[in-house]
């Protein structure tokens, strides 16, 4: 492991400084591009505008239009918490702009598969729909769509994955990656492109005077989820992305949001008046996900649409225990593909460029967040699979696949695709997760075509595990009351939580937890002692060591004291 201190541009720093940011934040910022505090408002009036996404004048007609005649709109899920989030922001939106008539359908990971199907767009019709509208996803629903289009409904597509080659024959797109979209914030989550829907929508009933400026109604409410899905669905938070995550947050912290999203945060422990974009990422986001992995997504959404706090806190309680069973079975898959992963090299070698595996007693619905596990502890481009529960499709095995910086996982995939035609029968996804089906016959040679793949593309730099810090941490900067106000801020995928990186004295260590499988460390930074903390480290480290740290605050008996999550050391 490297451990490699960002650069600091040092006039962008002073001239934060200077505008009045807090030294540190301003060295934090600079290091991540910021280099004006004006880059740093989140207001809602700095959000990009949504005329600027493809298709969005037409979306809104088309919406507008099933509204003046009454029309039963249908929206069509997806099973992680940004199409839930994403759902349950549509839901709401539409009634809150007066629909009468929306109602939601959540496919089935298992039976159903991925996206917009045909079998789901019969459904769709039997429920009585004119307009389908998908969230987060539809992108790649070539054939979804034309059965809903020749069953005679209208098809609304928002999305945010990338395009196949054939864009779907909707009525409307709207996806800022789609071809010729112009929007700036290409990495805005699925849940934002439907808020940014509703905008257009509401800015379209307005024009027809359906209300005016001072009555229409307010969309803000619906910013904690987004907020929430957008972190969930690790999207890069560009500055777009930043500011509707900071809106959210600031409605949670003030107590202002759904009765499910408070009912989530009691579940999971951690209290809403001082939300961080953390608890989004470990704490809400997975009790939601774990919904779509084990159980129905629809108990995550209807947790999100409920204004009754005691059914609200009823499915968070539902919800909560779903994912304690998702660890279970994570825990014990995550071993075997552990041991399945190390066991394809010596332990004197390097691992592989990239690693599959695969056992019959997987669950597919835990396969994506192994495979990540595995990603980060051996640093390798992962695939996991697990055989198809779906009736007839017992000799396909459904993989999830996590990557590491350098290695476009989806492009890879079309890569294997080309060359090994046939052995791919369905994938999609991003440059760092992705999921795709092969048939059992074809593991091998997947394996054998991505690793190849692999092989290629990435080099001996890219396959060293780096960490970027944000160097050494100034003594006077080890506070519980600074470590709160970077809490406050929004970090996350592409604007990294601050990490530091010193070489430091160990005075003592040992093992702790359940299974004594965390490092508790004693040790000497800058001439003070600190309690440091590694979790899943058990081998010990030298008396003095260069290690990367993130902050945090340890309450004991009403004392607040300064902790190191350690992330990685130099050894």
């Amino acid at each position: 492991m490297k451990i490699i201190a960002r650069d600091i541009p040092p006039r962008a720093a002073w001239a934060l400084e200077q505008a009045g940011v807090h030294p540190l934040l301003a060295r934090l910022y600079a290091a991540r591009g910021v280099s004006a505090k004006e880059e740093l408002d989140d207001g809602l009036a700095r959000l990009l505008p949504p005329v600027g996404l493809q298709g969005i004048d037409a979306a809104a007609r088309l919406l507008a239009d099933a509204m003046a005649q009454n029309l039963r709109m249908v929206i069509v899920a997806d099973y992680d918490c940004d199409g839930a989030t994403a759902c349950a922001v549509g839901v709401r939106g539409l009634r809150l702009l007066g629909a009468q008539n929306v109602d939601y359908l959540v496919p089935d990971r298992v039976t159903d598969g991925y996206g917009l199907t045909a079998s789901i767009a019969r459904r769709v019709a039997e429920r009585g729909a004119d307009v389908l509208i998908t969230v987060d996803n539809g992108i790649a629903s070539v054939e979804g769509v034309a059965e809903a289009k020749a069953l005679g409904l209208k098809v609304l597509v928002t999305d945010h994955h990338l395009p196949g080659p054939t864009l779907p024959a909707a009525d409307a797109i709207v996806n800022p990656n789609q071809p010729g979209c112009t929007f700036e914030s290409k990495s805005i989550a699925g849940v934002g492109v439907m808020f940014y829907v509703l905008l257009a929508l509401r800015a379209e009933l307005r024009a027809r005077g359906v209300f005016d400026a001072a009555s229409q109604p307010k969309l803000d409410p619906l910013l904690t989820l987004v907020a929430l899905g957008t972190v969930a669905d690790v999207v890069k938070l560009d500055a777009n992305n930043r500011r509707l995550v900071a809106q959210g947050l600031r409605r949670i912290r003030a107590g202002q949001m759904p009765a499910g999203v408070a009912a989530l945060f009691h579940a999971a422990g951690r209290k809403a008046d001082v939300a961080t974009t953390f608890d989004f990422g470990f704490a809400l986001g997975p009790r939601i996900n774990a919904a779509g992995r084990l159980a129905d997504m629809t108990l995550g959404i209807e947790c999100l649409l409920t204004d009754d706090p005691g059914r609200a806190a009823e499915l968070a309680a539902q919800l909560d225990g779903i994912n304690r069973e998702r660890r279970e079975i994570e825990g014990g898959m995550r071993e075997q593909a552990m041991l399945m992963a190390e066991s394809l090299f010596q332990e004197d070698e390097e691992p592989p460029p990239a690693i599959s595996v695969f056992d019959p007693d997987f669950h597919e619905g835990v396969v994506g967040i192994v495979a990540s596990r595995i990603k980060d502890k051996l640093h390798r481009p992962t695939f996991v699979f697990a055989a198809s529960s779906a009736p007839g499709k017992e000799h396909e095995l459904k993989g999830s696949g996590r990557s590491i910086p350098g290695f476009h996982l989806r492009d890879a995939l079309d890569l294997v695709a080309k060359r090994h035609p046939g052995v791919l029968l369905k994938f999609g996804g991003h440059a760092m997760a992705a999921g795709c089906t092969v048939a059992e016959e074809h593991f091998e040679v997947f394996e054998q075509g991505l690793a190849q793949v692999a092989q290629e593309w990435l080099d001996a730099a890219t396959l060293t595990r780096k960490i970027e810090t944000d160097g050494p941490l100034a003594p006077e900067y080890c506070r519980a009351d600074i470590v709160d106000t970077l809490h406050r801020e929004v970090w996350g995928q592409g604007f990294l939580p601050p990490t530091f990186s010193e070489e430091v004295e160990v005075l003592s260590q040992r093992l702790v937890g359940e299974a004594k499988n965390h490092l508790s460390i004693k040790l000497i930074h800058q001439g003070s002692p600190v309690d440091a903390i590694w979790f899943g480290r058990t081998e010990p480290l030298p008396q003095r060591v260069l290690l990367a740290f993130r902050l945090d605050v340890n309450e004991w008996k009403g004392e607040r004291k300064v902790q190191f999550l350690v992330e990685g050391a130099q050894l």
